[in-house]
C-alpha cells in the first residue's frame, strides 16, 4: 500500500468516525440519517454530470451494495438508538475487517497468510473485550451489541461489493457518484411514507448539522472507494477501522462515555490485531 493510498484511507476513518457521530447526536435517528443518505443522494445526482459514466459490468455491483445499504443504515440507527457511541461504533467498525478478509479471499481471491490469521485472531480477543465491557453497568447490554455486530456484517458485505463494484466500473468517480444517489433515495423516501407533510418541519431544525454529516460521509467512502482500485480489499478495510481510535475519543470527550482502563486495553488489541491484517497487505 503506497504512502497516498494510506493517507487517503486515514483520512476516510477520521471523517467516517465524524460523521458516526453526527448521527449519534441527533436525537431523532430516523431524522438525521434521512438527511446524510438524502444529502448523499443530492451530491452524487449533483457530481453525475461530470463524472464517467459507471461500465455495465458494475451496475449489478451498485444495485446489490445499494440493497445492503438499506439494511446498514437500519442496524446503525437501531444500534446508536440501543447503545452508547463508544460501544456500538469499535463493534460495528472493528468487526467488519474480520468478514471482509474471509469474503476477500472466497470472491476476490485475496487469501490471508499468517500475519492476517493472527491479526483475525487478536481481533476477535480484542471485539470481545470492547463488546463485554458494558458502558452503563456491570451487564453488557446484548441488544445494542447484536445491533453493532450485524451493522459489522453489512459493512463487510457491501465493502467487498463495492471493491470489485468500483474495480469493474473503470470510472471510479462515476461509481461514487451514483452508488450515493441510487443508495441515498430510500431513508428519506421511508421517512416521507412515515410522516408524509411534516418531513420538512422535522427536518429543519438538523438540516446545516445533518448535511454536513453527509458531505463527510461522502468524502469518507469515496477515499475508501478509490483506496481499493489501488490496493486489496482487507488491508483496505482494516487501516480503515483505524477509526475506531477516532470513535472512541469521541465517546470519551464529546458523549461524556465512560471508556475505563480495561475496555481502552480491549480497543487497544482490536487496533494491533487490524494492524497485523494490515501488515499481511
Amino acid at each position: 500500500m503506497t504512502p497516498l493510498v494510506t493517507a487517503a484511507v486515514l483520512l476516510a476513518a477520521v471523517t467516517h468516525a465524524s460523521w458516526n457521530a453526527i448521527a449519534h447526536r441527533i436525537t431523532d435517528k430516523l431524522v438525521g440519517f434521512t438527511l446524510i443518505s438524502g444529502g448523499g443522494m443530492f451530491i452524487g445526482l449533483a457530481a453525475a454530470p461530470f463524472v464517467a459514466f459507471p461500465a455495465g459490468a458494475a451496475w449489478p455491483y451498485l444495485l446489490a451494495s445499494s440493497c445492503v445499504h438499506i439494511a446498514y443504515y437500519a442496524l446503525l440507527m437501531t444500534s446508536f438508538r440501543l447503545g452508547d457511541f463508544g460501544q456500538t461504533y469499535p463493534i460495528a467498525r472493528g468487526s467488519a475487517p474480520l468478514v471482509v478478509t474471509v469474503l476477500a479471499a472466497l470472491f476476490a481471491h485475496e487469501v490471508p497468510g499468517a500475519w492476517a490469521a493472527a491479526g483475525i485472531v487478536v481481533s476477535c480477543v480484542g471485539l470481545t473485550g470492547v463488546s463485554l465491557w458494558g458502558l452503563r453497568g456491570h451487564r453488557p447490554n446484548w441488544a445494542a451489541i447484536g445491533a453493532a455486530l450485524a451493522t459489522g456484517l453489512t459493512i463487510a458485505v457491501y465493502t467487498v461489493i463495492d471493491g470489485l463494484g468500483v474495480r469493474a466500473s473503470h470510472a471510479p468517480l462515476g461509481y461514487i457518484a451514483w452508488l450515493m444517489a441510487v443508495q441515498g433515495v430510500f431513508v428519506p423516501a421511508y421517512m416521507y411514507a412515515r410522516v408524509r407533510g411534516d418531513t420538512v418541519r422535522q427536518l429543519r431544525p438538523y438540516a446545516f448539522v445533518g448535511l454536513l454529516g453527509a458531505a463527510l460521509s461522502v468524502a469518507a467512502y469515496a477515499l475508501v472507494l478509490w483506496a481499493q482500485t489501488r490496493a486489496a480489499l482487507a488491508p483496505v478495510a482494516a487501516l480503515r477501522e483505524s477509526s475506531i481510535i477516532v470513535g472512541a475519543a469521541i465517546g470519551a470527550l464529546f458523549f461524556k462515555e465512560r471508556f475505563g482502563a480495561p475496555r481502552m486495553a480491549a480497543a487497544g488489541l482490536l487496533v494491533v490485531g487490524i494492524g497485523l491484517m494490515l501488515h499481511a497487505g
